[in-house]
């Protein structure tokens, strides 16, 4: 399985399929060896900070919590 890296200029040029397709890669969890997957999970996580529109249907995978900090 092929894994993608990104520059924030390409980031910003991603679609909502080029998007799909890296969250499918993720929910399948088909990956050679587990920092593939964690560079799968890096880039979603990149493409939330920049393009979080792109992002919300796939929140899930990122496993991010809120919390208070009082």
């Amino acid at each position: 399985m092929a894994v993608l890296t990104k520059t924030p200029q390409e980031i910003s040029h991603m679609s909502e399929a080029d998007v799909a397709n890296l969250a499918t890669r993720l929910e399948l969890d088909d990956y050679a060896s587990p920092f593939e997957a964690l560079q799968d999970w890096h880039l979603l996580r990149a493409i939330a900070f920049q393009r979080e529109d792109l992002v919300k249907p796939y929140w899930h995978l990122l496993d991010i919590e809120a919390y208070d900090e009082s």
